[in-house]
């Protein structure tokens, strides 16, 4: 294997020029020059310079590496190392001039996420994780959150964007939560609420309809923080399962218990 604390310190300068790059361009942002994947799934112009930017960084420092990114500016050619990007997590937040973004960047060697890099752009916070290593913020180690039940913990969720035959059922969930836990709390940026969970800011998170670039950095933070990260089964299929539960160990089953009774 590669070094990857020596990836890590140069990826970590690759997502913070990143997110130079979209602080500058918020200040002028033209809502006009926005697109639209699907009814409410937007992309800017500023989704893709900034994952032009990270691609051809990345490259440079990892030439042998394969590319997941969410607006397809690179190609998988079936190598060891894959880097898995989303450019700008929160676009929807990003366009309508909410701070709350980030720069997503992960690492997988083979069937396993290795490094992860989140940079919340304007918090300048600057999360990350080796694998084996610990997970840092800011250059402080974090840790996962010591909330014992369900009863006394903050819980963060993400709404789907297309796939809403599930719709019902996810409602049950919510309402079913909402009765048990201190409260929900929906950023819209899944590499947020991991990093989130990661250190202790909420103490679960739980989202369907996901793709890789949206939780691959994020799940090696909470790992590495001393979480636990798994799909609705307690299975590990949450890169490309589309579900990712994640919390802290105390409240990962009875959380998952709830998910269940109505998934």
């Amino acid at each position: 294997m590669v070094d990857l604390l020596k990836v890590l310190e140069q990826t970590k300068v690759v997502a913070k020029k990143a997110g130079d790059f979209i602080r500058k361009e918020r200040k002028g942002f033209d809502r006009d020059k926005v697109e639209h994947k699907g009814l409410n799934d937007l992309v800017s112009y500023v989704d893709k310079e900034t994952e032009k930017l990270i691609v051809k960084e990345l490259k440079e420092i990892l030439p042998q590496a394969d590319f997941i990114t969410e607006e397809g500016t690179a190609a998988r050619d079936g190598r060891s190392y894959t880097w898995i990007i989303d450019p700008l997590d929160g676009t929807t937040n990003f366009i309508h001039g909410l701070p709350v973004f980030s720069v997503s960047i992960g690492l997988r060697y083979e069937e396993e996420i290795v490094l992860g890099v989140v940079y919340e752009v304007n918090n300048d916070e600057l999360f990350y994780a080796v694998k084996g290593q610990g997970a840092f913020l800011n250059g402080e180690r974090i840790w996962v959150s010591q909330a014992k039940a369900l009863e006394e913990s903050l819980i963060a969720t993400g709404f789907p964007y297309s796939a809403f035959g599930r719709i019902d059922d996810y409602l049950k969930v919510l309402r079913a939560l909402m009765e048990k836990c201190h409260g929900l709390r929906r950023l819209g940026s899944a590499a947020i609420d991991l990093c989130y969970v990661a250190c202790g800011r909420v103490d679960g998170f739980f989202e369907y309809d996901l793709k890789p670039y949206d939780v691959a950095a994020g799940v090696i933070i909470v790992l590495e923080a001393g979480g636990k990260v798994s799909d609705f089964r307690q299975g590990k299929d949450y890169l490309f399962g589309g579900e990712v539960l994640a919390s802290n160990n105390h409240i990962h089953q009875s959380f998952d218990v709830e998910i269940q009774k109505v998934w």
